[in-house]
């Protein structure tokens, strides 16, 4: 039987569409045919790396000239919006980069055209890939744990006060990220965006969120060349979730001693689950009250069993017409909270969000 081939291109060529362009090599079914970037030199570089045929540097050049099925959005944040909305109209599927916009108005937007035009559509929380987190949110929405109490969650990183990752202030990938200038959301937007979904997919949706955010001096006057570092590097959250449940999430970039440490607990009235991926992206701990004496079991570790990539999934969604999650509109609910919690630092005050959410 023949196998059908999904074309894909590559948009925008940075770091990260490396990454991309590995793991969609590797799903037997795809072929990358061609990439864009408004960066020739870059382009030129990553078509040789991976073999793709066709480059360009004008995105509409490419819709127009590239047969393609689909499009992987691996530009910065401010593109993802324009460049995706331009895909779906021109009857692409897409799978794009978080956060899925800059804001909750264009979010919406995006979800909407996919519905419109009956594209598939994905938005990479690539901690999705994690065997735990799907595990632990499938058994809570079994009702595993009953009723939900308490959640706690962190995502911390160091590359501000460390050099695993390289110098950031004589990188533009770097310095991109700390500058609203050049389109960043900061911490909020970076890694926020993550612990945002990792912490209600299993516990479910936010009802209000109260956040402070903060910025830190990081160098004279604050700039560095043509980079103003403005974007926030740590956010506190405060939750309530529409379950009744509270949380606390944290994030930072000033996390000393944790390169990439994403970690969350979730308690009810029957028991607790914890996973840290520092530790594994398969086992989680589980504890339970038990029945007899209404003593709580000491924690245990559980194995959950493999789970296909976001990557596989996007594949698989367009090969069979079926959208999996994380969609669009999930990307937009995630955004919608985001907007919360910039609103809610300028006010001081908390956001509700049950109704939007519901």
């Amino acid at each position: 039987m023949l196998v059908k081939i999904i074309k894909l291109a590559v948009v925008g060529t940075g770091a990260m569409a490396h990454t991309h362009a590995k793991k969609f090599a590797a799903i037997k079914g795809v072929k990358i045919v061609a990439c864009c970037d408004v960066n020739e030199e870059r382009t030129q570089h990553f078509s040789k790396t991976f073999g793709v045929p066709q480059r360009f540097t004008d995105f509409g050049q490419m819709l127009a000239a590239c047969e393609c099925d689909a499009i992987t959005n691996v530009t910065t944040d401010p593109f993802h919006a324009p460049l995706s909305i331009q895909a779906m109209n021109a009857g692409k599927h897409v799978f794009c980069e978080k956060p899925l916009a800059t804001n909750y108005p264009d979010a919406l937007e995006m979800a909407k055209v996919a519905a419109e035009k009956s594209v598939i559509n994905l938005v990479n929380f690539s901690y999705r890939n994690s065997a735990a987190l799907q595990t632990v949110a499938k058994r809570i929405h079994k009702g595993d744990l009953g009723r939900i109490f308490h959640v706690q969650a962190h995502y911390l990183q160091s590359w501000l006060t460390s050099r695993e990752w390289g110098e950031w202030r004589v990188s533009s990938k770097w310095l991109w990220r700390l500058s609203t200038q050049h389109g960043s959301k900061g911490v909020l937007g970076d890694i926020g965006v993550h612990i945002l979904d990792f912490a209600s997919l299993p516990a479910g949706d936010f009802a209000s969120v109260n956040c402070l955010l903060h910025t830190f001096d990081k160098a004279r006057g604050n700039k560095i060349g043509e980079y103003p570092l403005d974007a926030n590097d740590s956010a506190i959250i405060t939750a309530r979730y529409a379950n009744g449940a509270v949380g606390s999430l944290q994030m930072t970039r000033l996390a000393t001693g944790h390169l990439n440490s994403l970690f969350l607990s979730v308690h009810g009235e029957k028991g607790a689950f914890r996973i840290d991926l520092d530790t594994s992206y398969s086992d989680y701990e589980e504890c339970f009250v038990q029945k007899k004496d209404g003593k709580t079991s000491p924690w245990k570790k559980v194995t959950a069993p493999d789970v296909p990539s976001l990557y596989e999934r996007f594949i698989k969604s367009v090969k069979t017409g079926k959208n999996d999650q994380p969609d669009f509109a999930r990307g937009a609910k995630i955004q919608q909270t985001l907007d919360a919690c910039e609103e809610s630092h300028q006010t001081g005050k908390a956001v509700q969000l049950t109704a939007a959410n519901g």
